[in-house]
């Protein structure tokens, strides 16, 4: 086998073995993932990223890779389990259900805004995140008290902040 055959083969090799543990790796650029990650026995979970910038039209997948713990993506919307809600208007809601390890889950958004989501079995311990589909302007509910209705204290300081998501930091920006 000549040289170059030999390092495409290991190559592709490592990329065939990658894909195996995190599957999302192959697809297009229009997905972004969203990890479901948690410290063994359940003491310490979290989304990462929890704070994230796409633009209209992208598609992000949740994937739980906590070996320990199921989670959920669950938009806080009065149409799933009477939420609060906390995305825009006109975007359609959704709930992943119960993901086991390895299962995910994916959404398209079409609509700009603020979304914010949480993990049902794990918003008690703050496992929120926030996405911005190109620009936070015209949000209507960022405003509103009722936005905040039955949120938990630890969830609702746990969100990022817009503008660390807008400028990059310690967030993922995919646009």
């Amino acid at each position: 086998m000549n040289q170059y055959r030999r390092h495409f083969v290991a190559g592709g090799s490592g990329l065939v073995l990658a894909t195996a543990f995190y599957p999302g790796l192959l697809l297009s650029e229009n997905t972004v993932n969203i990890v479901m990650e948690g410290k063994v026995g359940g003491a310490h979970v979290w989304y990462n990223p929890y704070g994230l910038l796409i633009r209209r039209g992208q598609t992000v997948q949740w994937i739980n890779k906590d070996p320990g713990n199921v989670h959920s993506a669950t938009a806080y919307h009065p149409d799933i389990y009477a939420r609060a809600r906390r995305i825009p208007q006109k975007a359609t809601a959704w709930d992943s259900g119960l993901l086991l390890p390895d299962e995910s889950f994916a959404v398209t958004f079409e609509e700009e805004g603020v979304y914010d989501f949480y993990c049902l079995p794990h918003e008690h311990a703050g496992m929120v995140g926030r996405i911005i589909v190109e620009k936070p302007e015209g949000t209507d509910w960022l405003n509103q008290d009722s936005a905040l209705a039955g949120i938990p204290e630890i969830a609702l300081a746990s969100f990022p902040s817009i503008d660390s998501i807008m400028t990059g930091k310690a967030v993922k920006v995919a646009i």
